[in-house]
């Protein structure tokens, strides 16, 4: 009896040590046909007994010492995983069957633990930029890592390249600071981005005279058609005022107010996305043109890949809704951020939040289809933060949305749901 004792006692700390190893989260990478895969793994082990999840499914499998097996199913297809446990990694072999496939798929994965928690406040960085990227992409080496706190002070080319010396360091096309690792940040998560600081750094920008053909009739198009000729405006940072360089006798009096903006706040596409352009738009963010993105704001994103990989550019001095020039008064930028990563939440569009308003920016291939996903993406975030239920929905936006053409000059349209904080006074 003593020697049976003797022996469950030993195996209690192997037991308990094992447990250690495999508890927690970690970042699921699976290889389909040369792509990767990346997915949350959460695991818990009970003795031998396994369970967790994988992004939002469960799972359930074992653990042997170092050998671990478990499985993810549904009616139509199932997933069996097995590995084994090495220095803090798992690696091993998938076998994925669908009900009507004639032939199961094999193919390999991994896993590492996602690290822990820093300790110790948050951190300050200077980063000078020396590379700009023309492509929303997953393949772009981080430029820093950083963590969910820390704050960023660096600047931004213009539309066109140029630096606050006018200097052009780059092809033009929107080339984008970045992109910047947010350690913990995992596909699933959502990526949070104050805007500290978005000011001017020099004292000129770039325009045109033209109107986009999403903007105009057949009548006005004949007369704009000599139009998209440059207009260099002049920004006047004491005044806070922007007026053209060369005006007109009509405009010999014309200024605008300057409202330093960032045309373009994204993270990289997710699984199976072929790197979209720094013109492009989408759930990642990208080229919005929305020019509620201004210091004080906090844009969300959905975290699609590891680290999120942050890119921000398109420094606009000032743009009226839709940027219906095709380019907004673009000039380079100073800004500061701060990140922070909430964890396992989902969004169907970008969000924006000012003091005054939670917005979410619908993006699609015509005005229609953006009001919608604008509408979707709005009712989401009062669903989720606030409980509402979809007649009380209804009946909130019925009575109190506002809606803003964020953008029509590129491939996808822009609209803008957005409704006053002072409205959200539910029980």
């Amino acid at each position: 009896m003593f020697k049976r004792l003797a022996l469950l006692l030993s195996l209690i700390p192997a037991a308990a040590a094992a447990q250690t190893a495999v508890d927690g989260v970690w970042l699921l990478t699976q290889d389909v046909f040369g792509n990767p895969l990346h997915q949350r793994l959460t695991l818990k082990v009970d003795r031998t007994t396994l369970s967790g999840t994988l992004g939002s499914r469960p799972i359930e499998g074992s653990v042997d010492g170092n050998a671990i097996r478990f499985s993810s199913k549904s009616d139509d297809e199932s997933d069996e995983f097995t590995g084994t446990i090495s220095a803090g990694e798992i690696r091993g072999t998938l076998v994925h069957t669908t009900k009507d496939g004639p032939n199961p798929v094999k193919t390999s994965w991994s896993a590492r633990r996602v690290p822990a928690k820093r300790t110790g406040p948050p951190q300050r960085h200077e980063f000078v930029p020396t590379t700009f990227y023309r492509q929303f992409s997953a393949a772009n080496p981080p430029v820093l890592h950083i963590w969910p706190g820390d704050t960023v002070h660096t600047t931004t080319v213009d539309a066109g390249g140029a630096d606050a010396k006018g200097v052009t360091q780059v092809l033009g096309g929107n080339p984008q600071t970045g992109p910047f690792y947010v350690e913990t940040a995992l596909p699933g998560d959502v990526l949070a981005v104050h805007l500290n600081r978005v000011r001017l750094n020099r004292d000129w920008a770039i325009s045109d005279d033209g109107i986009v053909g999403r903007a105009l009739n057949p009548e006005f198009a004949v007369k704009m058609k000599d139009g998209f000729k440059d207009v260099r405006w002049r920004l006047d940072r004491q005044r806070g005022v922007a007026a053209p360089e060369h005006a007109t006798e009509h405009l010999a009096n014309f200024t605008v107010p300057l409202r330093p903006m960032l045309g373009c706040v994204a993270v990289a596409p997710g699984f199976g996305s072929a790197p979209p352009p720094t013109g492009d738009s989408g759930r990642f963010g990208g080229n919005m043109d929305f020019n509620e993105l201004v210091e004080g704001a906090t844009v969300y994103l959905p975290v699609m890949q590891p680290g999120a990989l942050l890119y921000i550019g398109d420094g606009h001095a000032a743009q009226g809704d839709g940027e219906l020039n095709g380019n907004a008064l673009e000039t380079s930028m100073e800004v500061e951020f701060t990140v922070d990563v909430l964890a396992d939440k989902r969004l169907m569009t970008p969000r924006v939040e000012s003091p005054t308003h939670i917005m979410s920016v619908g993006l699609g291939g015509n005005l229609e289809d953006a009001l919608r996903a604008a509408t979707a993406g709005l009712s989401q975030w009062l669903e989720q933060d606030y409980q509402l239920t979809p007649s009380e929905i209804a009946m909130v936006l019925g009575s109190s949305v506002e809606y803003a053409i964020a953008e029509v000059a590129d491939r996808n349209a822009g609209v803008a749901a957005k409704l006053r904080k002072d409205r959200l006074t539910f029980k």
